[in-house]
């Protein structure tokens, strides 16, 4: 965040940390809740991703952020980085050097040993790499390079997670057979019962579900306690506190009904090991199968990141060298063979090959690459063999920039969100609350041994409650929906987009570089008084050569087709959407649109209004050429229509929307270009301040809109629209002020992007009418309503088996979005 020119605003910077135990909406609240009490601003939790975002004041350091996490119960993930360090010869450049390191954005720790002469960095996992500490020691004035990276990716981390849930399932399940075995085959199967107690005795039978319990409990079970019991202190419970509470109750209970018996009111001494060890083993293999779930909803990052090169062929004096990629500088020759990963964004310096570019576009044909052509880091090179000039590194990269884009996308809270947020907020403690009435329901109107009923159903009660559910339904669906556009090369740059775009209305489209190639090309000439035709049109080609505007690149191409001589020109100037003016030698140059060109107060006649008109009518671009105050030509340019403008376009009246044209042509062309590919409103002769005016206009006849465009002129609109979209042949300006950015530019790219935001929008729908169905519909069930009218109870350990299965469908209803075939 920039300061601008107010001396009293403090700098900060954009953390994005990954962290431990969120497991629950309630964690998130708590979380956020721990982090209002900081200098922590713009706070953005997601629980799917396992990760927190803020902007955190570079006043303040990382570490007293990274400390009241841990402190919190919620350990950030870091890396140690260890750097060989040349140069130090005394104490203050060991400080020197770690307050080098300590600047760099995402450190935070860094601590030297002079002796060893290394640097020993801790940083927040995935923020900072290697090559950027080597930076800041190098322009500190000493050398650098990394010896050790430690620290694994956020798959690497899940799969550790699944490993140890599996390995604590296993032995869980092991200690709860023989217990469920004994007790339940006990009830099933009399002889067994008869047998078992004769063997054994009724005491060390007990003894022996004692045992195994214990163990289930406090051994496999013991982070439903380690994390909920403190929580619940703490006066923040979740859902490890449900889980917690209730099988320490059933276990408690148990333990005093079998130890002291006497101290519990006749007929109530019952034991309930079973239930409190299948509780626990139903929970943890509900969480191993979410956690392995969970894994595949980031499987597009994962994808993305695995797309990078390791390391890549550089030529050093003539020699090739293999280095690793962070040891790639700007400037870098690099060779890449036929089949290779494209290591780094660069230039085509030699060589001519057709690339793959699906992994950035989503579309399956290979595209040529030569001299002079820009290639991007993980596509890949498919026969030629290339020379490249590396160009972007880093976080500049484009795979990188995707990424961060889709990471972004991942993290944000919809507003639908809003409402879920309200509600884990109490639901916990309303649950604990529940369950406290139904035991004291029990306990006064049940019937005996009222102490066994209030027991079991307040167990079940708790059991059955899932904030998981709720928690997940919505970051779920997002990480799966944005990671399924991004592979099909779409970007969405926010969560507000996604959910903005599922209730678009009304699609307006810019018209040049948009619905056309972008391209184009003169096609008409005609001479309007007595220059030279091509005299006239080296004059303005001279003039337009300069120029930004494609129509202009079509005259400057038409004048070297014909082998003219283009001057150099003087006094330069460009009136956006309307023509440009110059000096060529004696000569005052103006080239531009007839009503321009009438305010710059040139006559013109009745006859060239036919004539505009008749090109008008072709679908041409009429621009006038006039010198020395004389109109002396006009020329007809057309642009050519991208082959999927008019597919994309029915497409999404297929969807129900309304399609509207934004052009700066005159009325005539626009209309005849609309009618062309059936679009159903345009708004033509508009400049390129006048879009923004034109967007609020459809909106106020036809409701929410969204803007397709490409160029700088187009970046207010993009800003103005309910949700802006840039195809990916535009300018760095227009993508940056786009909420939607389309990697290929193919419009069929707009209603995918549509469908998918419907898909994603219905799918967590979905995934909230469950959760909030689920646990209105069965906590009341739990609790024991259905009793006196059908006699009807509810196990806990069927609560938990609920429960677990709840949360499982929602990320199984989530992943559904990447095999989703979309039909329009």
């Amino acid at each position: 965040m920039m300061p601008g020119h107010n001396p009293g605003l403090i700098m900060s910077e954009r953390l994005v940390l990954p962290v431990d135990n969120l497991r629950c909406a309630g964690c998130v609240r708590r979380l956020e809740a721990a982090l209002e009490t900081t200098d922590a601003r713009a706070v953005s939790v997601n629980l799917a991703g396992q990760e927190v975002a803020l902007d955190w004041p570079d006043d303040k350091p990382v570490a007293e952020l990274i400390d009241l996490l841990a402190d919190k119960g919620f350990p950030a993930h870091l890396d140690s980085i260890v750097l060989a360090i040349d140069g130090m010869h005394c104490a203050s450049c060991t400080s020197r050097v770690e307050r080098a390191l300590s600047a760099v954005a995402g450190v935070v720790s860094a601590h030297v040993n002079p002796a060893r002469a290394e640097a020993r960095v801790e940083v927040i996992e995935g923020t900072v790499t290697a090559r950027a500490l080597e930076q800041a020691v190098v322009k500190a004035g000493y050398g650098a390079s990394a010896e050790i990276e430690t620290g694994t990716s956020r798959g690497e981390r899940q799969a550790r997670e699944f490993a140890g849930l599996k390995r604590r399932f296993l032995l869980a399940l092991v200690l709860t057979l023989p217990v469920f075995v004994l007790e339940m085959g006990s009830h099933f199967i009399p002889a067994l019962h008869h047998w078992l107690h004769e063997l054994l005795g009724h005491f060390t039978l007990h003894m022996i579900l004692f045992v195994l319990t214990s163990i289930v409990l406090f051994g496999p079970g013991w982070m439903f306690f380690r994390f909920g019991l403190p929580n619940l202190l703490r006066g923040h419970p979740d859902m490890n506190s449900l889980v917690a509470v209730g099988t320490g109750a059933a276990w408690a209970y148990s333990v005093v009904a079998m130890f002291a018996p006497g101290v519990m009111p006749a007929g109530t001494a019952n034991i309930y090991f079973e239930p409190a060890a299948v509780i626990v083993t139903l929970i943890l293999l509900g969480r191993m199968l979410e956690a392995r779930a969970k894994g595949r909803t980031g499987a597009a990052i994962e994808k993305l990141l695995g797309l990078q090169a390791r390391t890549a062929r550089v030529e050093i004096h003539g020699e090739v060298v293999e280095r690793p990629i962070e040891q790639i500088s700007r400037g870098d020759r690099i060779r890449v063979r036929p089949g290779e990963t494209v290591p780094v964004d660069g230039k085509v310096l030699a060589g001519e090959s057709w690339v793959d570019e699906s992994m950035l576009t989503g579309e399956p044909d290979p595209v040529r690459r030569q001299h002079g052509d820009p290639v991007v880091g993980g596509t890949v090179n498919q026969n030629g063999r290339l020379v490249i000039e590396a160009t972007d590194l880093g976080e500049d990269a484009v795979l990188a920039r995707i990424v961060k884009m889709v990471q972004q996308a991942q993290g944000a809270k919809l507003p639908i969100q809003a409402l879920v947020d309200k509600v884990t907020a109490v639901f916990v403690p309303i649950v604990m609350a529940i369950a406290a009435l139904t035991a004291l329901v029990w306990l006064l109107f049940g019937p005996d041994p009222a102490l066994n009923f209030a027991l079991v159903n307040a167990v079940a009660v708790l059991i059955i409650a899932c904030p998981c559910a709720m928690g997940l339904a919505t970051p779920t669906s997002i990480m799966v929906g944005t990671g399924r556009a991004a592979n099909a090369g779409i970007l969405f740059r926010g969560g507000n987009a996604l959910q903005t775009l599922s209730k678009i209305e009304v699609v307006a489209l810019d018209k040049t570089g948009t619905l056309t190639e972008g391209k184009p090309a003169v096609t008409d000439i005609e001479s309007l008084g007595e220059l030279a035709e091509d005299e006239w049109l080296a004059l303005a080609a001279a003039v337009e050569q300069d120029a930004e505007h494609p129509l202009g690149h079509a005259i400057v191409a038409a004048a070297r087709e014909r082998e003219l001589d283009i001057s150099s020109v003087g006094d330069f100037e460009a009136e956006s959407g309307k023509g440009v003016r110059a000096q060529v030698g004696e000569r005052l140059v103006r080239v531009g649109s007839l009503r321009w060109l009438k305010s710059e107060g040139i006559a013109a006649g009745q006859a060239l209004d036919e004539q505009i008109a008749a090109l008008s009518k072709k679908a041409r671009t009429p621009v006038l050429v006039a010198v020395d105050d004389c109109l002396v030509g006009l020329l007809g340019i057309a642009d050519p229509l991208r082959e999927s403008s008019r597919e994309a376009i029915g497409t999404l009246h297929g969807l129900g929307l309304e399609v509207a044209m934004i052009s700066g042509d005159n009325r005539l062309t626009a209309e005849a270009v609309a009618a062309e590919i059936g679009i159903d409103h345009v708004v033509a002769e508009v400049l390129p301040e006048g879009k923004v005016e034109a967007l609020e206009e459809l909106r106020a006849r036809h409701g929410r809109v969204a803007f397709v465009g490409d160029g700088i002129n187009d970046a207010p609109a993009l800003a103005a629209a309910d949700v802006g979209v840039a195809i990916g042949s535009g300018t760095d300006i227009a993508i940056e002020s786009a909420d939607v950015v389309l990697m290929a530019s193919d419009l069929n790219k707009v209603p995918e992007a549509l469908g998918l935001s419907r898909a994603t929008l219905r799918n967590i729908r979905q995934n909230l009418f469950w959760a909030f169905a689920y646990n209105t519909a069965l906590i009341p069930v739990a609790a024991g309503v259905l009793y006196p009218a059908f006699g009807v109870l509810l196990s806990p350990m069927l609560a938990a088996a609920a429960m677990a299965t709840s949360s499982l469908f929602v990320v199984g209803n989530a992943l559904r979005l990447r095999t989703l075939r979309l039909t329009f």
